[in-house]
């Protein structure tokens, strides 16, 4: 009953359930993107969920890190984020990961999962994911957000392009960037459903696409995007 009206889909029944029910998908950063994305992706029966990031909640994340709340206030965010995911669906299970991800352990956080959400708030984290991914051929799913906008992608290795043909020069401001809380629960939407379509097969991916939101003009548009020929990621495959 919990799942019946995503069974009723005529592209997914009860065998696609069934695959979501056997899937494992690693959710790196549980902040604002994170919080949309794991909850979604655990309402839909995800039956295991890891949660990467290091960091505790604070009371300035409540605005729109809606996965934690005031009595979590200290907690390392991967607990936080455990304890109330299983208050809403406790039937699946749920593995914390309160440490950094990093060029060293990437690789071995990453191995066990089919797919991996990436939802950190800086370029470093995010180009890291894209080569382990790549080494270990498993999709990933890219969301950012600033401000009044956001973007997602993903890259489906083998083949490019990779998140590194897209910002092969981007790098970190030193400043906190402002954002309207609702932007990163729209875009961590859309990361939990290309995360679905990716497991279950159906639909078109966001592969070689970046959909970008304009909150203030509440508009989508499409940047189609190819392989860079001098990528260093995409000729390790």
């Amino acid at each position: 009953m919990r799942y019946y009206r995503q069974i009723i889909l005529s592209h997914i029944g009860k065998e696609g359930q069934e695959k979501l029910n056997k899937s494992k998908v690693l959710i790196v950063g549980a902040g604002g993107l994170g919080s949309a994305a794991a909850y979604y992706l655990a309402s839909s029966g995800i039956g295991y969920i890891g949660i990467v990031d290091p960091d505790i909640v604070e009371l300035s994340n409540l605005q729109r890190q809606i996965l934690h709340n005031e009595e979590h206030i200290g907690m390392p965010k991967a607990i936080s984020a455990m304890i109330n995911l299983k208050k809403l669906n406790s039937e699946i299970n749920i593995l914390p990961y309160p440490e950094e991800i990093n060029k060293k352990n990437a690789s071995e956080l990453i191995k066990p999962y089919d797919i991996v959400v990436a939802c950190p708030d800086n370029f470093k984290t995010r180009f890291i994911l894209n080569d382990a991914c790549f080494k270990l051929k498993k999709p990933l799913v890219i969301g950012a957000v600033s401000e009044f906008e956001g973007h997602v992608l993903n890259v489906i290795p083998p083949e490019g392009p990779c998140y590194n043909c897209l910002f092969e020069d981007a790098k970190d401001e030193d400043f906190v960037q402002g954002i309207l809380a609702p932007v990163a629960g729209i875009i961590g939407s859309i990361q939990a459903v290309e995360t679905l379509k990716i497991l279950l097969s159906i639909g078109e991916s966001l592969h070689g696409r970046m959909l970008i939101y304009d909150a203030l003009k509440d508009i989508f548009r499409e940047v189609k995007f190819l392989k860079n020929p001098s990528c260093q990621t995409c000729k390790q495959c």
